[in-house]
């Protein structure tokens, strides 16, 4: 049997085209898909920018050789369950921790980091939609039972595929918070502000997480070179800065009356920000590294940026550790902050696709739009 799928075969080049069925696990159900959020990370798959499908050797494995279905961001339904499956049922909708790790594979021992919360790092991590592992953009997914979610009632689809992200900027946050550093945002030494460098929909997420979930009431300054973005950014409590019409440094100089940043948060991906960053932050400041995408930037970079004794924390994914029924807490958490809407995540998305069809002309066209902050895929 066979399925659609948007299909990455080569770099920007994807096609709609027929792919096999999964096959189920024992422990796994097989899900329709029913909403798809495209993220940053799809993009820079898609150009080239990163491959994260390695051999058993650590080698990139390029996209002529093994194609992939992106889409890590999703919610489904329910149509089959594998022999093993307790606690889901047929018909139930989800959304999903799509990393693949120790609980996921119902391998004991767990490996010292699924043991320790950091599932994201698992030993024989995977991830559908980004390592090679099937994604979401298809008709159909098998997830393991164990990275499966129910949706409560009032959920619409498209709002639970949007949790992953939010479960993502979750984690970062909270990495960043345990990190033993000079500031920080309940010691002696407070951080008095925030550069959030970056107005897409990470950066958007990191200033509603810091508003309304850490009620920060400081100052947050959030750069970006678009107003349709930096629109968001008045809407959500922070300063915006038009670094298309000013100069970054100048402005949080100003802002600041001199102290300069004492947290950044690198939410871009444009390595642009390492040149900048000396001239940004106060000695011994936090840096939180998130925005995917670095290419073509010499590391010597950082030997400027050493100087100042940054405290620099690295955050990938929505790693967290487990519920007692073995669910991940992260994801969990994260729908609660996106249902309540503490977490405003649908005034972020500009443009709708209702087919797999449609697909395509967001990597090969509406990416580049002006009007362009998130896309979403709805099949129902």
């Amino acid at each position: 049997m066979e399925m659609k799928a948007a299909v990455l075969q080569n770099v920007e080049e994807m096609v709609v085209r027929q792919v096999p069925d999964p096959v189920l696990a024992p422990c796994e159900v097989l899900l329709r898909v029913l909403a798809v959020g495209v993220c940053g990370t799809d993009f820079h798959i898609y150009r080239g920018h990163g491959n994260y499908n390695l051999d058993a050797d650590g080698r990139h494995i390029p996209l002529t050789e093994q194609p992939q279905v992106l889409g890590h961001e999703f919610s489904g339904e329910i149509v089959e369950a594998g022999k093993e499956v307790t606690g889901l049922k047929v018909g139930s909708r989800v959304h999903c921790d799509q990393g693949i790790n120790c609980v996921s594979r119902g391998r004991k021992p767990l490996c010292p980091y699924c043991a320790t919360g950091d599932s994201h790092q698992c030993e024989t991590y995977g991830e559908h939609g980004i390592t090679g592992l099937q994604g979401a953009l298809a008709e159909y997914i098998a997830m393991p039972a164990a990275n499966c979610l129910v949706l409560p009632p009032d959920m619409p689809i498209d709002l639970a595929a949007l949790v992953e992200p939010v479960g993502c900027v979750l984690h970062a946050s909270e990495r960043a918070a345990q990190a033993s550093a000079r500031y920080t945002l309940d010691g002696d030494k407070r951080i008095r502000n925030v550069l959030i460098c970056g107005a897409g929909p990470a950066g958007i997420y990191f200033l509603q997480y810091l508003r309304n979930v850490l009620h920060f009431e400081e100052l947050v300054m959030v750069s970006d070179v678009r107003e349709i973005n930096l629109d968001l950014v008045r809407k959500f409590g922070g300063t915006p800065i038009n670094v298309a019409q000013t100069g970054l440094r100048e402005a949080v100089q100003e802002l600041t009356h001199g102290e300069m940043v004492h947290y950044l948060i690198e939410a871009c991906g444009n390595s642009k920000i390492f040149e900048q960053m000396p001239g940004l932050i106060r000695k011994q400041a936090t840096v939180l590294l998130y925005g995917h995408g670095h290419k073509g930037r010499d590391i010597s970079l950082l030997g400027n940026i050493l100087f100042l004794e940054p405290v620099m924390v690295a955050a990938v994914g929505a790693s967290g550790g487990f519920d007692p029924d073995g669910r991940p807490t992260t994801y969990r958490r994260a729908r609660e902050l996106v249902n309540s809407r503490t977490i405003q995540v649908l005034p972020l998305v500009t443009h709708r696709y209702r087919s797999l069809e449609e697909v395509p002309r967001a990597f090969e066209q509406d990416f580049q739009r002006e009007d362009y902050i998130k896309g979403i895929l709805a099949l129902e």
